[in-house]
């Protein structure tokens, strides 16, 4: 096994070598996705795939999203610190609150994007991040929402597509306590950092072996 594959490992690294080059400055790194003007309506939706630096990375993709921000979701703590979750002393998750123009993209579509950046397979772990801090989840913030991940979560199991139970959780969204601010975009921020985790990590390895190579 190669070092610093974790999430948490590679953090404790990157905010380290941050801090030493200068690279740690407050405003930087802001996404594509988070260009919207103030007049833009939207709606918020949570989702928890493991190493929030790359959900966040994955829904930027969206056309719609307006913005995302990494965090923790699911737990007892008020105000968890990252060292606190990444332990599994809380009992949150990483997750991603995903801010969203519904003219543009609907929180169907989302989930329809959400499936194929997991492994819904595997309970308590996503990749080679092990734990339940690092349990894939949707949190809903309404009944409707609820419904429409239910819904969604019962065609893919019933599709045939994966060769297992889908075990990623549907719960009611709870405090939203965003991350450090080290830890906001970091895919943007630190690309050749959060290429190097992703790929020990095996995430787009696995994410092959699921869902086949994604298009284009």
């Amino acid at each position: 096994m190669i070092n610093l594959t974790t999430c948490w490992q590679t953090s404790l690294l990157g905010l380290a070598g941050l801090l030493f080059s200068g690279l740690l400055v407050a405003g930087e790194g802001a996404t594509p996705a988070a260009s919207a003007t103030s007049k833009t309506p939207a709606a918020v939706a949570v989702f928890a795939g493991g190493c929030f630096w790359c959900t966040e990375a994955d829904f930027d993709k969206i056309p719609g999203v307006l913005s995302t921000t990494s965090g923790y979701i699911g737990g007892h703590v008020e105000n968890p610190t990252y060292e606190e979750v990444s332990y599994g002393a809380t009992g949150h998750a990483e997750a991603v609150q995903v801010r969203y123009d519904p003219g543009k993209v609907t929180y169907a579509q989302l989930l329809e994007a959400f499936w194929p950046t997991i492994d819904p397979l595997t309970a308590n772990a996503q990749f080679c991040d092990k734990g339940s801090q690092y349990r894939s989840a949707i949190f809903y913030g309404n009944a409707e929402e609820q419904r429409q991940a239910e819904a969604s979560k019962a065609a893919l199991e019933k599709s045939g597509r994966l060769p297992g139970p889908v075990v990623t959780e549907i719960v009611p969204a709870t405090t939203f306590y965003p991350a450090e601010d080290y830890h906001q975009d970091y895919h943007s921020k630190n690309p050749l950092r959060y290429n190097y985790y992703r790929h020990g990590c095996g995430r787009d390895d696995r994410l092959e072996q699921l869902w086949g190579k994604p298009a284009g």
